[in-house]
C-alpha cells in the first residue's frame, strides 16, 4: 500500500547561484551547441565530435581535440571555459583512493573522490557547496551551506576523475555521498543523473548511481516517480526521534517514522531495497540498546544497513567505537534478520572517507586551507 497520504512537505533554503562571465561548455546542450557552430560556420556534426571528446576521450584542452579545425579548436578556447572549475589539491591516499579540491568560478572550493575497488571504481561526488543539515559528526556542515552546485559542476566531478583514470579503468559506480544534501539541490542533482544515465552523456546504468539524503519525505517520493531506478541510501543515524534529533537536527521537522514511509514508497515504486546508512558513534548511539530498538524499525522492511564507524574529524570529540563493538552491533541486527554490513574504510588518511569531506576556504595568497587549519591559524 502506498503511504503517499501521510507525505510531509519539508522546507528547502532557496539558493541562488551566479552564472560565470564565461560559460564552460558542457553548460551547452546539444541544440545550443549546434546553433553556436553555425554562428562560426561549422556544420552541426562537429557537436557530436565535441561531445564525445568532452565525454569520453581524457583531454584536458580544447586543442586536444585533433579531429576538430584548428580555427575551431581557437574559437572554442576563446569562447568557452573547458570546465567549470579547476583544481585546486590533488591527494591520493595509500589505498589509490583519490580525492580532488575543486575551485568554483565563485571561488567556492568542493571535493570529489575516486575509490577502488577489485571489481569496480566508484566515484563520490557533490551537490552543494556546504551542507545545512547539521548532521553532528559530519566535517561537511561545518561551516553551513553556502549555495547549490550547478548541473555542469555535479556532471564535471565525474567527468574530471574519469580523465584522470588509468586507460584500463573505467567509473563503474556513482554514489551521491559528498558534500551537500543532493535531494536539497533537486533539479541540479536529477538533471545531472539524466546527463550521466542517458546514451548520449556518461552512459551509466541507473542501478550504478546511489543517491544519499537524511531523508526529505517529499523528495524522495519525487525521486521514486523519475522513472528511473537509482539506489537509495537514507542517513538514519538514530532508531528513535530523540537520539535522531541531537545527530541529525533537521529531523525535529520531519521524523523518522515519515522518512521509512516515504523510504517504503520508494522500494514499492521502484523495486529498489533501501539501504540505511548508520554511523557508529561510541557512547552515542553504538549500544546493544540501540541496535535492538534499530532492528525493530526495520522489521519486515526490505532494507540493508551500512554500520560506518565514525571517522576522524579534528573539530568534533565523538570517536568510533572499537572493533568488538561494532561487531556485537552488527551480530545483533543479524540475530533480528536485519541485513548489515560494516563498510570498509577508504581514504581515510587523505580525509576523503565517509563524514570527512569538508567545506574549504581560501586564504588570502590563494591557498586552500580546511576549516581545521583556519581555526589553528596554520580537504
Amino acid at each position: 500500500m502506498s503511504h503517499s497520504a501521510s507525505q510531509t512537505t519539508t522546507e528547502l533554503p532557496v539558493i541562488e547561484v551566479h552564472t560565470p562571465a564565461r560559460r564552460a561548455i558542457l553548460e551547452l546542450n546539444r541544440d545550443e551547441l549546434t546553433t553556436w557552430l553555425a554562428t562560426v560556420g561549422q556544420p552541426k556534426f562537429r557537436a557530436g565530435q565535441i561531445r564525445r571528446w568532452l565525454v569520453q576521450r581524457r583531454i584536458q584542452s580544447f586543442e586536444e581535440m585533433t579531429d576538430l579545425p584548428t580555427e575551431l579548436r581557437s574559437q572554442l578556447t576563446a569562447e568557452f571555459n573547458f570546465s567549470p572549475f579547476e583544481i585546486v589539491r590533488h591527494q591520493i591516499a595509500r589505498d589509490e583512493t583519490e580525492k580532488l579540491l575543486l575551485k568554483l568560478h565563485d571561488g567556492e572550493l568542493v571535493e570529489c573522490v575516486l575509490m577502488r575497488d577489485p571489481d569496480r571504481r566508484t566515484v563520490c561526488i557533490s551537490t552543494q557547496v556546504g551542507c545545512a543539515m547539521g548532521c553532528v559528526f559530519c566535517a561537511s556542515g561545518l561551516l553551513g551551506v553556502k549555495r547549490n552546485l550547478t548541473p555542469t559542476e555535479i556532471i564535471e566531478q565525474v567527468l574530471v576523475l574519469n580523465r584522470m583514470m588509468k586507460d584500463d579503468e573505467r567509473i563503474t559506480n556513482v554514489v551521491v555521498m559528498g558534500i551537500g544534501e543532493p535531494l536539497a539541490n533537486y533539479r541540479g542533482l536529477m538533471e545531472s543523473l539524466t546527463f550521466l544515465t542517458s546514451k548520449d552523456g556518461f552512459g551509466l546504468g541507473a542501478r550504478r548511481i546511489t543517491v544519499s539524503t537524511v531523508g526529505i519525505p517529499d523528495k524522495i517520493r519525487e525521486l521514486a516517480q523519475s522513472g528511473q531506478r537509482y539506489n537509495l541510501a537514507v542517513s538514519l543515524h538514530a532508531p528513535n526521534d530523540a537520539l535522531r534529533t541531537e545527530i541529525v537536527p533537521v529531523n525535529k521537522s520531519i521524523g523518522i517514522q515519515e522518512i521509512l514511509l516515504a523510504a517504503d514508497d520508494y522500494f514499492e515504486m521502484t523495486g529498489r531495497r533501501i539501504s540505511y546508512e548508520y554511523v557508529l558513534m561510541s557512547g552515542i548511539n553504538d549500544q546493544p540498546r540501540h541496535a535492538e530498538e534499530l532492528a525493530s524499525l526495520l522489521r519486515g522492511r526490505n532494507a540493508h544497513v551500512n554500520l560506518i564507524p565514525m571517522n576522524g574529524v579534528s573539530e568534533l570529540v565523538m570517536t568510533a567505537p572499537g572493533d568488538p563493538d561494532t561487531q556485537h552491533f552488527l551480530e545483533i541486527l543479524e540475530r533480528y534478520g536485519i541485513a548489515a554490513t560494516v563498510r570498509k574504510r577508504k581514504g581515510a588518511d587523505i580525509d576523503a572517507a565517509c563524514g570527512q569531506l569538508r567545506l574549504n576556504r581560501v586564504t588570502a595568497n590563494g591557498d586552500s586551507a580546511s576549516l581545521e587549519n583556519s581555526l589553528s591559524d596554520t580537504n
